[in-house]
């Protein structure tokens, strides 16, 4: 079963999770966590405006928030998000590539802490974060999304994102839900085994 769902977008971002996250139902059962590159004296109106576009509950993070099933947890302005057993910590450490908070430090943080039981999601954006982190998600047996870079409103990001993990799958922004919900079904059924006839 997966634990966690972790996100990472940047220019373009606010219109892509807001669809993103309007398609999931309210009972989506596994946390996601979003990191959204913006100004160090940003305030919480991009919770707010998140929330108006879903049905799960959005929160901007504080330190040592606990990971809840079906809430969407925001990174806030100028903090690194690190992923724990069950929670997410904040760290002031420099920026990666120019931003803090950093899609890469979230990512790596959810490989090493969930490996096969992660998500990474590279959405629209401006630069190449994110893809090194979804690699070491994959590398760990996690799985991949990414926006297809041309229905992105800056294709860097996911085109980035697809150089570093050519095994992800790339879907158009409006079918990444839609996939997200099928991943957790799949998940919550039996495996079947394969019997050979002899």
């Amino acid at each position: 079963m997966y634990s966690v769902v972790a996100v990472g977008t940047s220019w373009g971002g606010l219109s892509a999770m807001r669809t993103l996250l309007g398609g999931l139902p309210e009972d989506f059962p596994i946390p996601i966590v979003i990191v959204q590159h913006r100004g160090k004296d940003s305030d919480q109106m991009l919770s707010r405006l998140l929330q108006e576009a879903t049905a799960l509950s959005v929160c901007e993070i504080e330190d040592k928030d606990v990971l809840e099933p079906g809430r969407v947890h925001v990174a806030p302005a100028d903090y690194h998000v690190m992923l724990e057993p069950g929670f997410a910590s904040l760290t002031i450490e420099e920026p990666v590539r120019f931003s803090r908070p950093s899609i890469d430090v979230m990512f790596d943080s959810a490989a090493a802490t969930y490996g096969e039981h992660a998500v990474g999601v590279v959405l629209t954006g401006a630069n190449e974060d994110g893809a090194s982190g979804l690699a070491h998600i994959v590398g760990r047996g996690g799985r991949a999304l990414i926006q297809d870079p041309k229905t992105a409103e800056v294709a860097i990001m996911p085109q980035a994102a697809i150089r570093a993990v050519p095994s992800a799958e790339v879907l158009p922004l409006a079918r990444l839900a839609p996939r997200l919900v099928e991943l957790t079904r799949e998940e919550s059924k039996p495996r079947r085994t394969r019997s050979t006839v002899v």
